[in-house]
């Protein structure tokens, strides 16, 4: 069956449009890339958008010269760790307020999204107040506590749509079968929120691993410091190192680009559930 001229040039329009949009998010990943491997010398004057020639020498320099192993260190412990308590209590508030009786519920759902959309910049400066008089000040600990501030809120949301989804009669089903409440939640439930679960994983993850604004006003020493707040150091008055910021950013998304790598199929999903049965 021909298609009509009208429909043809939809569907032109249509992936022309997608294609446009796909050079136009990856080409800033294209450069950052190209330029962390280019010459010094062609790293400056040349205006090619090929790459070479080729040099190792950003990431010597940001490996060997500079704090960058610590830094990274940090930022890896900080997103792990939040990680880590995100999933464990959005999965705790999310599962209750869907499964119990508790009055308001909707209300305390909607005041933790509520909270979520306050600028962190609002926030970040009475939380290091408090964090100043507990001793807390200039650690990894409160930039963690900050970031949970972020994820949280987030992974509550979006789990307590995904459970609200889920029917109970499948846990009703595995405790005739011999679980106990635990035993169905952890066999059927947790299982079943895979999809969901992995999303909410990645997003705490992007959260925290490229915050700027909470650890540059939570930490002062050296010895603290993340990655992203690390970078930013290194642009100067009178000394801007380009190929060390390039090599430095391309190391930061190269977890980012792993994660999706392997859960892209989880996540896809996941966001499909929530956006459809939440």
């Amino acid at each position: 069956m021909s298609r009509s001229p009208r429909s043809l040039a939809g569907r032109v329009a249509l992936y022309g449009a997608a294609l446009l949009i796909a050079v136009y998010s990856a080409f800033p990943i294209y450069w950052m890339v190209v330029s962390s491997t280019r010459a010094p010398q062609a790293l400056i004057n040349s205006t090619s958008l090929l790459p070479g020639p080729f040099t190792w020498e950003y990431y010597t320099n940001l490996l060997e010269l500079t704090d960058y192993p610590s830094q990274f260190l940090n930022s890896l412990i900080v997103a792990a760790v939040t990680v880590v308590v995100t999933m464990v209590f959005s999965i705790m508030i999310a599962y209750a307020v869907t499964r119990h009786r508790i009055r308001g519920k909707g209300i305390i759902v909607g005041a933790m999204l509520y909270a979520y959309m306050f600028p962190p910049l609002l926030i970040a400066i009475p939380m290091f107040s408090i964090f100043a008089k507990l001793g807390l000040g200039d650690t990894l600990a409160s930039v963690i506590v900050s970031h949970l501030t972020l994820t949280l809120p987030l992974g509550v949301w979006f789990l307590w749509g995904f459970f609200k989804s889920m029917p109970f009669e499948l846990e009703e089903a595995a405790m005739v079968d011999g679980c106990t409440r635990l035993g169905a939640f952890l066999r059927v439930v947790l299982p079943l929120s895979l999809p969901g679960l992995i999303t909410v994983a990645i997003f705490s993850f992007l959260l925290s691993w490229t915050d700027y604004t909470y650890a540059l006003i939570m930490i002062g020493s050296d010895a603290n410091k993340t990655v992203p707040v690390g970078l930013a150091s290194m642009v100067g008055s009178f000394d801007l190192r380009w190929g060390e910021i390039m090599a430095g950013s391309t190391l930061i998304a190269l977890p980012l680009f792993g994660a999706f790598a392997l859960l892209s199929q989880y996540f896809i999903q996941g966001l499909g559930a929530g956006a459809v049965k939440g």
